[in-house]
């Protein structure tokens, strides 16, 4: 439901919002704002001290995220989105700016700092309308800001560190999430809440009234890039227009007091053309099969593990170092380098920070086998789509040249090296969102969880970490459980982390007073669903909890992702991705009462519930 009428004018609109914040997209998504995340590359290294008030620095940080996505999508696709949306969030005490901490030790020293005082919380807001004309791109750019006073208790030197421990500061402006735990450091707030958990949006429903119901165009600067600047020359993109950050007011200011927007181009009710919704939409969705080949081949001539060891290398050198054409690898690299993987300078191609986290084969967090995984296993089923669809079957028969249910185990073990392949797919999937699954909730009432179906114990790992008292039992398949060593990282978490050996569905449970389904419940039909919680419910003891880590359904199905795995989970399981409203009926069905859940902006989000 769209409660800001506003916000209609954006719905035929292609909106992209220039942040990774889960918070952000929460806010936005609620409003009912139809958008896409595409997280900004600017690196935050501005000159705190040539900003004369803290404000004015997070108006140009945001401003700065937003015109580096406009930059990168025009040089892609030769078009930017219509509307990009940029923020930044910081802490200011006395005017000291306060962002994330880099550590605990930070962390303390923010909390600290804030403890018994009151202090500002800013956030930047830019909203740049883009067009493309003559191939140049050119912008329309308002910028506000938004403040909120917010006093801290005077708090103990333990509330402290036990809040540090909690994991949730390390990402969060300031060091507090309000939202979440930190909202018990807080005695009292004066402006606007969701100001402080990461986005104004009373202001920018304001904003967006001033920019389409009370057009005053010329307080708005338009920048024209005929030649597109490199992401450093950003930086005095307002000295050309005259334009830098002004003052405001207390609450809240805009860069350029006069700019009340810009005219609605386009009548809502006009007949759509070619000129008007341009096809760039649909060329992209035909072109996204050529693109996932482009980072399957990559990964597999493991381009990125080369230009780790031995970049930058022109594109003859990594032909010849990979037995590969110079025309195709050149090719192939310049494509990696419009998706964002590669970057490409006079000595050749690297690796981008993107390609470095994600796509080494042996890195912390790599997804390299789950890359090769999709390719091995979810794109043979996914090229019989529409058999699945018109049959509503698993196509084992056209895929594997058998039926039965009894291939899949087959296709997962068959061999040694296909299990492995399995195993570190899923590992590496697990990892990137374990840090944000193990603190989505405070889990220290707990003493022992049971993971099931917990694979190579990625989350018991992170866990175990995060909650030096909890005892973690990872209860898997034998088959799997006998090559979970091979995932085992350092340190003394490990210790308190143990393997058994056993079906969920038909051996004892362990005792516990957590379980935690990962992963899990998707995989099966509503009619299984039901068998594995009746099991659960049977062992948990009251007080007990159930923690369940899916992709949640969005209601609207506005959100690609969540409906795309659904879609997976069909093709591969007959089963499908939840909503939250229908996993609370499940589990409350089950004896399960006090469901609460976390959207973690991530590969999952996160459902935690008590045993009545």
């Amino acid at each position: 439901m769209v409660l800001y009428p506003v916000i209609r004018k954006l719905l035929d609109k292609r909106v992209v919002l220039a942040s990774a914040s889960p918070r952000r997209q929460e806010i936005l998504s609620n409003a009912g704002l139809r958008f896409e995340v595409v997280p900004s590359r600017f690196k935050e290294q501005l000159s705190k001290a040539s900003f004369p008030t803290p404000y004015a620095y997070a108006m140009e940080t945001a401003k700065q995220k937003a015109l580096e996505v406009a930059r990168r999508m025009h040089q892609k696709d030769l078009r930017a989105p219509d509307v990009l949306i940029g923020a930044d969030t910081i802490v200011a005490l006395e005017g000291l700016i306060l962002e994330k901490p880099v550590d605990k030790a930070d962390a303390y020293s923010m909390l600290s700092r804030l403890n018994g005082k009151e202090h500002s919380v800013f956030t930047g807001v830019a909203i740049i309308h883009c067009s493309n004309q003559g191939g140049g791109l050119h912008t329309d750019i308002s910028e506000f800001y938004q403040e909120t006073r917010v006093r801290f208790s005077q708090l103990s030197e333990e509330m402290l560190w036990d809040y540090i421990h909690s994991g949730e500061p390390m990402d969060k402006a300031g060091g507090y999430g309000i939202q979440a735990l930190g909202g018990m450091l807080v005695e009292s707030i004066h402006g606007d809440f969701l100001n402080v958990v990461g986005f104004p949006l009373n202001r920018f429903c304001q904003e967006l009234a001033d920019l389409y119901c009370l057009p005053r165009p010329e307080g708005l600067h338009r920048v024209k890039h005929d030649s597109i600047p490199a992401v450093d020359t950003f930086e005095d993109l307002s000295d050309q227009e005259g334009g830098g950050p002004s003052q405001g007011g207390a609450q809240g200011g805009r860069a350029h007091p006069q700019a009340q927007g810009r005219k609605d181009r386009e009548d809502a009710d006009q007949e759509p053309t070619v000129e008007s919704v341009p096809p760039t939409a649909i060329l992209e969705l035909i072109d996204g099969y050529k693109v996932s080949k482009v980072l399957v081949t990559a990964c597999n001539m493991k381009v990125f593990d080369l230009l780790r060891d031995e970049g930058p290398l022109r594109a003859e050198d990594i032909a010849r170092k990979t037995g590969a054409s110079e025309i195709g690898t050149g090719q192939l690299l310049d494509v990696c380098v419009a998706l964002g993987l590669l970057d490409k300078t006079e000595r050749g191609y690297s690796n981008t920070q993107l390609a470095s986290l994600y796509l080494l084969s042996d890195g912390e967090y790599s997804l390299h086998s789950f890359v090769l995984f999709q390719r091995d296993l979810i794109w043979p089923f996914y090229s019989h789509l529409d058999f699945a669809v018109q049959e509503g079957a698993v196509q084992f028969q056209r895929v594997l040249g058998t039926a039965g249910e009894e291939s899949y185990e087959g296709l997962f073990y068959q061999t040694q090296e296909r299990k492995l392949q399995f195993m570190a797919a899923m590992h590496g999937y697990t990892k990137v969102a374990v840090r944000q699954v193990a603190t989505a909730f405070d889990l220290s009432r707990f003493t022992s969880a049971c993971d099931l179906g917990g694979c190579t114990g990625a989350l018991a790992y992170e866990l175990a970490r995060q909650y030096p008292g909890l005892k973690v039992t990872v209860l898997d398949l034998p088959e799997v459980i006998e090559d979970a060593a091979h995932f085992r990282p350092d340190g003394p978490q490990t210790g308190q982390v143990s393997f058994m050996p056993g079906d969920f569905f038909r051996d004892p449970l362990p005792e516990a007073d957590l379980y935690i389904l990962s992963k899990v419940l998707h995989n099966w039909p509503d009619e299984k669903v039901h068998q594995l919680l009746s099991r659960i419910s049977r062992s948990c003891k009251p007080g007990g909890g159930l923690l369940v880590v899916e992709l949640l359904l969005d209601e609207k199905c506005q959100s690609l992702i969540p409906v795309l795995q659904s879609l997976t989970m069909m093709v591969l399981f007959l089963s499908r991705e939840r909503t939250l409203s229908e996993y609370r009926s499940l589990l409350q069905a089950h004896g399960f009462t006090d469901v609460r859940a976390a959207y973690l902006g991530s590969t999952v989000d996160a459902i935690l519930a008590t045993r009545a």
